[in-house]
């Protein structure tokens, strides 16, 4: 086990000392009811700070947007995702959003090569997006066109000779193609994409792993790699594809669950810190990074999970842990958004949450908020892509509108529910 923080200098290098009280009784003053509605007060706060974060985004927008990147992670279809999620917020703006939210993605239809697959970094997330918002726009046969383009990738998804150095990873691997699929499942209902092929895609990534795993001898039944390391975390690594799976659950046998995936994330829960954090990837034992992409809050969504499937009360003291691991370190001097920001690790004490509906946690989210009020004004550091919705302004503003409603809260482009 590694020591609680590598050292004092690197953890002041990358978070904020953490300003506020934590939770208590006292300092509740009623932050929401037993159905988890919101005060009026944080209601309103959140609203005032999301309209006032939207309307500088949009401003800036008409200048800066970059129209040649057209991922969902930092380019044009993290906008469009944003809309959609505004369009469900408020219902009576609906067609205005999904108007604004389709122009973001159409203008890059015509350009996409299929030459990377995933919802995040690929031509996955801009068909699948498109399916959904032509869908609710009612332009049902260009819905269907660009779902039938989304549908055709999934070849250089499942045969390997056709893709032999695909990863299975969430960014640009097999799980982020899996979750476009998904995506157009919640969205435009079960009959849309057949369920041989969810199952193709996991058996795909089942034998990956294990292909990997013999390989390399390590004593989890499955591992992956990008570039050559193999990464834990939640973008590129294995509690990443834990996650996605377990998610697909009624998709696997009690089989591939009890003797694949909890043997892999107990080995997972070996490798965690006496601080509760994780290492970045296996042989990394510098207890450093508390981002979603890497550490405590990506890792917190599969154990938090893992606890309500397996029932084992192992996973949800971790995710615990981790929990206490973001209050403490996840101000991060990085910025304010979703990968590796304040408003993607807030979204680890939703889950928690949601989970057990200890109003802890909410407070603890509505804290995290609080501090992304005060946008800019930190001296953090200022992303490439300062608006995009993976690592700026977009996503904290998406956080902001989930954490309306934190019940049905949902990390883009990773959870479903």
């Amino acid at each position: 086990m590694a020591a609680p923080f590598e050292n004092k200098q690197n953890v002041e290098e990358r978070c904020f000392h953490n300003p506020f009280e934590d939770y208590n009784a006292s300092n509740d003053s009623n932050i929401a009811d037993a159905n988890s509605k919101l005060s009026l007060e944080w209601e309103q706060k959140l609203q005032a700070n999301a309209t006032n974060l939207l309307s500088i985004l949009e401003k800036n927008l008409q200048r800066d947007i970059d129209w040649n990147d057209h991922s969902c992670y930092t380019g044009t279809s993290g906008f469009a995702l944003l809309y959609l999620k505004l369009s469900e917020k408020y219902p009576e703006k609906s067609s205005q959003y999904l108007n604004e939210g389709i122009k973001y993605v159409e203008r890059c239809l015509g350009q996409l090569k299929g030459r990377r697959l995933t919802f995040l970094c690929g031509d996955a997330g801009p068909l699948a997006i498109a399916a959904v918002l032509y869908d609710a726009l009612g332009l049902k046969p260009e819905s269907q066109n660009v779902l039938q383009r989304l549908l055709n990738l999934q070849k250089q998804v499942v045969d390997k000779p056709t893709q032999p150095d695909l990863p299975d990873e969430l960014l640009y691997g097999r799980v982020g193609y899996l979750y476009s699929i998904l995506f157009v499942k919640k969205h435009l209902g079960e009959e849309t994409v057949n369920k041989s092929l969810v199952r193709d895609i996991i058996s795909a990534v089942l034998q990956s792993g294990q292909e990997l795993s013999k390989r390399s001898k390590v004593k989890s039944p499955l591992m992956y790699e990008w570039h050559d390391k193999a990464y834990l975390g939640a973008a590129h690594g294995l509690s990443g594809i834990m996650y996605m799976l377990l998610q697909v659950r009624e998709h696997l046998t009690e089989d591939e669950l009890n003797n694949l995936l909890k043997p892999s994330i107990d080995f997972l829960l070996s490798l965690q810190f006496s601080s509760g954090n994780f290492p970045s990837s296996l042989g990394n034992e510098t207890d450093r990074l508390v981002h979603w992409c890497h550490g405590a809050p990506g890792a917190i969504h599969m154990f938090g999970l893992a606890y309500q499937v397996f029932d084992d009360s192992k996973y949800l003291k971790s995710a615990e842990e981790l929990g206490n691991v973001i209050w403490e370190r996840g101000l991060l001097k990085k910025g304010y958004g979703i990968c590796h920001g304040t408003a993607g690790n807030a979204y680890g004490f939703l889950m928690l949450y949601r989970l057990t509906r200890d109003k802890k946690h909410l407070y603890r989210a509505l804290k995290f908020a609080e501090w992304c009020f005060n946008y800019g004004k930190h001296g953090c550091r200022i992303p490439d892509r300062p608006l995009s919705l993976f690592e700026g302004m977009a996503g904290t503003v998406y956080f902001m509108v989930d954490l309306m409603d934190p019940k049905n809260s949902a990390f883009p482009a990773f959870q479903l529910w």
